[in-house]
């Protein structure tokens, strides 16, 4: 479970922006039928050149496809979790991965392994894996929002009886906001209006409401495709306002 890397300080947000642009079309995926269509061509591309960002590429979308496809499968994507694990695990320990690959190896490998968890049932996993999402954050969420944006989005989907982990959803999902108001530009549209809505979704109350609405409001003008939360925002902002 040990992570290998250079000193955190050592990385820039423009470095790791450059890694994000290679990657994006991996992250975060929704649609089903694309990330099929995604998976066939990232293992391909893979297979034909193996080199370091295209081994990041298939753990990545080897977790997306357990998130998005494997738990609706009784056999056809089971096991994908810990491929994805597996392989970002071997870049995680290794010296040699380029250092501004690192949040998204360190923060994709934790997620991957609270797949395992989830997909074997294994309640330890899920504990090995917010210890995992502790280095990544400690190390990286100055530098890039995706160890917290994972972590609150692992923490936002357990049950209510992992309070403990719970509480990361509220305080990650926050701490995106307030780096994005400090340094616009931290996090892209896709990722700001997933924030935003996650925000909003999990403070319902009257007394958050005008500013869960005017989160959904920039949730939804973040998203005019309905390519990210947009959708799911139009409709919690009307549930608050009726």
């Amino acid at each position: 479970m040990t992570t290998t890397n250079l000193p955190a300080q050592q990385l820039t947000i423009s470095g790791i922006k450059i890694i994000e642009h290679q990657l994006d079309d991996v992250m975060e995926l929704t649609d089903t039928a694309e990330l099929k269509i995604k998976l066939t061509q990232v293992e391909q591309q893979f297979e034909q050149e193996p080199v370091e960002i295209n081994k990041v590429r298939l753990g990545i979308i080897y977790h997306e496809t357990a998130l998005n496809l494997s738990f609706f499968s009784k056999t056809a994507y089971k096991g994908y979790a810990k491929k994805s694990y597996d392989l970002l695990n071997e870049l995680a320990n290794s010296s040699a991965t380029t250092k501004e690959l690192m949040p998204f190896v360190t923060a994709y490998k934790a997620s991957a392994l609270s797949l395992v968890g989830a997909e074997t049932k294994k309640i330890k996993l899920l504990g090995e894996a917010f210890s995992l999402f502790s280095d990544a954050v400690n190390k990286y969420s100055d530098v890039s929002w995706l160890p917290e944006f994972l972590r609150g989005s692992v923490a936002e989907n357990l049950p209510w009886f992992f309070f403990s982990k719970r509480k990361f959803a509220k305080k990650d999902f926050e701490s995106i906001i307030r780096k994005e108001e400090k340094n616009a530009g931290y996090a892209n549209e896709k990722i700001m209006s997933f924030t935003y809505w996650a925000w909003a979704n999990q403070h319902q109350s009257k007394r958050h409401r005008a500013r869960a609405i005017n989160y959904l409001n920039k949730a939804i003008l973040l998203d005019p495709n309905n390519e990210a939360a947009g959708a799911k925002a139009t409709q919690l902002k009307l549930n608050l306002i009726n």
